[in-house]
């Protein structure tokens, strides 16, 4: 999808009264997004991404251009193309490009280049030209942990559980601020996860939510994507909790507790400002965090007990102020 050039034309006469034409091309900075496998359609991460592509077109007239990307083949062509077109800014989605976003910005040092959930010092030469933009995936994920426990609790159990996509340091961030919000909210909460090795299948994603239902988890958190989709659908069967992520997942019924979101949308646009400002700085990361608003709490359930979501939302404002510190930020 290619974001279509803004032109502008005039009409108007001359001094011997022929018609003239006037008309101005696009001044601002072109950017492209090339999304992971899960691709546009995923209610999640990579449609966060495209959301703040389009604000980014709205009100800074950027020039955008999304590449969707079929197979982790088409990263390093799709970037080269871009590259070789003339684009400023590159915005890569996801840690499974981490090896090509390295690759393409060593072959064009003088195009910008930033990618989603990526420490940019972990980078293959650590490229200067690149930008890590990362998220405190620990705040949110204790946040929806702790409310997850209270509400299994009043089920008459302390057992939830996560459905994950890959084993990756962003996943993982979740998983372990989800367990130590758990464990913070009801000592002795068991939290299991299993990784489904994969962003899209939601057959895989929903066979692991119903055999952790079955071993009786009362909240299943989802962090697998379009593929997590299918868990939250074996949520709502059994009867149980689910919890989306990335975006608010809310709309696909009340049996969705509440989501961990995760504001890429907010980190793709200031991005391409910093880009379109000249503020960018390559060679380093950008970290949003629950105070920057660049993870939060999404909607809460009806369904839930009004003491649990003000309970939780108390623990919210001790992360946003700093009173709860040293979340974990990685599992076994």
């Amino acid at each position: 999808m290619a974001a279509v050039a803004l032109l502008a034309a005039g009409c108007g006469s001359s001094d011997d009264g022929a018609p003239t034409t006037t008309e101005t091309t696009p001044t601002g900075i072109k950017v492209g997004l090339i999304t992971d496998l899960g691709q546009l359609n995923d209610r999640g991460f990579n449609q966060l991404a495209y959301q703040g592509l389009k604000r980014a077109e709205r009100q800074l007239g950027v020039q955008g251009r999304v590449v969707e990307s079929a197979s982790a083949a088409d990263y390093v062509p799709n970037m080269t193309t871009l590259a070789r077109k003339g684009y400023d800014l590159i915005i890569s989605v996801g840690y499974a490009q981490a090896d090509a976003i390295a690759q393409a910005a060593r072959n064009f040092p003088d195009t910008k280049f930033a990618i989603v959930d990526v420490d940019q010092t972990k980078l293959k030469g650590k490229p200067a030209n690149v930008q890590g933009l990362l998220f405190r995936e620990q705040e949110v994920g204790y946040i929806v942990g702790y409310l997850a426990a209270l509400e299994a609790k009043r089920a008459g159990t302390k057992h939830v559980s996560a459905v994950a996509g890959f084993k990756e340091p962003p996943v993982d961030r979740y998983l372990a601020g989800y367990r130590a919000g758990a464990t913070a909210a009801v000592p002795g909460t068991v939290v299991k996860w299993g990784y489904s090795q994969d962003w899209d299948d939601q057959a895989k994603c929903k066979e692991l939510a119903l055999a952790q239902i079955d071993a009786g988890s009362q909240a299943v958190f989802q962090v697998a994507g379009g593929c997590g989709l299918g868990a939250l659908l074996a949520a709502k069967q059994k009867k149980v909790w689910g919890i989306g992520v990335d975006a608010d997942q809310s709309f696909l019924g009340p049996h969705v507790l509440t989501s961990a979101l995760k504001g890429v949308d907010t980190a793709v646009f200031l991005t391409a400002k910093a880009a379109h400002d000249g503020t960018f700085k390559g060679g380093g990361n950008v970290t949003f965090g629950l105070d920057q608003k660049g993870v939060g709490l999404g909607t809460v359930s009806s369904n839930a007990n009004a003491a649990d979501i003000a309970a939780t939302k108390a623990v919210e404002q001790e992360i946003a102020d700093g009173e709860i510190m040293n979340i974990p930020t990685t599992v076994g």
